[in-house]
């Protein structure tokens, strides 16, 4: 670790979630923000493996902002096996990450679906939030739901409420540069 790094004062614990729109954008412009000022991100991405969203390519060419993706490529109803593992590895990877004190911002993107899912529990994270370094944010995404413990230990809750969406309202699906 750079001794000599810029550091925040007091790192927090956010949470996005919500049927809104905008919760892993929310985090990803959270992150950018912190690069700016010289701080160091690493953004995990549990259920989004192998699959070239527009973030990865725009991350890869922002200094001091890492992405690791976890999960299968496609969308799932009910998890596999390999969905089982993906998830173990990304908890795995996500507490090496957030130990090694070497990053400021930690985002765990989709870690509410995956909780939700029962790819992983709810206890791993509520551990991974009670043994950060102090100096450490930790920014939590989710689906439609967010664990209430998860709500609950959180220093920031923000739900992204839908009022009205194109994808129910006008029929139009995911778009290219938009959605992913």
């Amino acid at each position: 670790m750079n001794a000599n790094r810029k550091r925040l004062k007091q790192g927090l614990v956010q949470v996005y979630f919500g049927r809104g729109k905008g919760k892993t954008t929310a985090a990803i412009g959270q992150g950018i923000r912190a690069t700016g000022h010289g701080f160091r991100v690493f953004m995990i991405q549990f259920m989004k493996g192998n699959y070239k969203y527009g973030e990865i390519e725009a991350i890869s060419n922002i200094p001091n902002f890492e992405l690791k993706q976890f999960g299968s490529p496609d969308l799932i109803a009910e998890p596999g096996e390999f969905d089982l593992e993906q998830g173990k590895k990304a908890l795995d990877y996500a507490k090496d990450i957030i130990m090694s004190d070497e990053y400021d911002i930690i985002i765990l993107d989709e870690v509410g679906v995956a909780i939700s899912m029962n790819v992983i529990l709810v206890e791993p994270v509520l551990e991974l939030i009670k043994n950060k370094p102090e100096k450490v944010e930790l920014i939590l995404t989710g689906g439609p739901k967010m664990h209430p413990k998860l709500k609950e230990v959180a220093d920031l809750v923000t739900e992204m409420r839908m009022i009205k969406h194109y994808y129910s309202s006008k029929g139009i699906t995911a778009r290219y540069g938009i959605e992913y």
